[in-house]
């Protein structure tokens, strides 16, 4: 069993739902990643989202844009990555999902992208800019690596499309919570109830929601209409901010820790 299936079969049989970290690679430096990664899963992370950085962001805020640079900057390659994960996975089941653009992947090879990451340890690949409909090349690979490919849904997407996409997808399906660009906001409303409802409808898969949602209140109102909350660019931003700081990690994992604990079911 793949573990995104295992950690989602666990979290509902307690009504609990996923929070769905995202850390860019490299940032603020390789030394760093793997550290961090611990403190994710310290402070209670359940699938981990590990960007692969890229030069032309797609769906990528400034906040996330500007992670990659540092972190291509600071030398960080798919082989690289790849290493990171095969360490964290000497010590640590929480699944991995590798989320970049195609580029890296086919740059690498696609065939030898998932052979290599299944072999790591790897457990899913997310490509924004790998529409479902275009992804017939890349799919044999990742799948016969006994990989996932998760598909993204957003807003504006037909319904019609939101069914296809749903027939395609594997491991979850990331449903993009506001139009525009990764990053996290002060305010955002969340409309949520009604499109989910129609994800829901076409698939069994767990579906995740991101994009905007940085802090526990916004955790909070997505935990209850989903199985998986995403939180990007405000913990890059905690990153960013606390690099050089010695007790980075701690507010890290402090900072997941309030994020993970409205997810969970109330106790008397």
């Amino acid at each position: 069993m793949n573990r995104i299936d295992k950690v989602f079969a666990e979290l509902k049989e307690r009504g609990e739902a996923a929070l769905i970290p995202y850390l860019t690679a490299g940032f603020p430096n390789l030394e760093a990643t793997l550290p961090l990664l611990r403190a994710l899963v310290r402070g209670g992370a359940d699938v981990i989202e590990l960007g692969v950085p890229f030069s032309d962001p797609v769906a990528d805020g400034p906040t996330i844009q500007r992670s990659s640079s540092e972190a291509l900057a600071a030398g960080t390659t798919f082989p690289k990555i790849l290493e990171i994960v095969k360490q964290f996975r000497a010590e640590s089941e929480t699944p991995i999902v590798l989320f970049g653009a195609y580029n890296p992947f086919f740059h690498y090879g696609m065939e030898k992208a998932a052979r290599d990451a299944a072999t790591v340890g790897v457990d899913a690949f997310l490509i924004p800019d790998l529409p479902a409909d275009e992804g017939t090349e890349a799919e044999p690979a990742i799948r016969e690596a006994g990989l996932y490919l998760i598909y993204l849904i957003a807003p504006t997407t037909p319904p019609d499309r939101v069914k296809f996409i749903c027939s395609r997808g594997s491991g979850f399906l990331y449903y993009i919570s506001v139009k525009g660009v990764t990053g996290a906001r002060t305010s955002v409303s969340l409309e949520l109830e009604k499109p989910l409802a129609q994800v829901h409808a076409a698939t069994k898969l767990p579906v995740a929601v991101g994009f905007g949602i940085g802090t526990p209140e916004q955790a909070a109102q997505v935990g209850r209409l989903a199985e998986g909350v995403v939180v990007g660019s405000a913990l890059v931003d905690l990153v960013g901010k606390n690099r050089d700081a010695a007790d980075r990690d701690q507010k890290v994992e402090e900072y997941i820790r309030s994020m993970k604990a409205p997810l969970k079911p109330l106790t008397v």
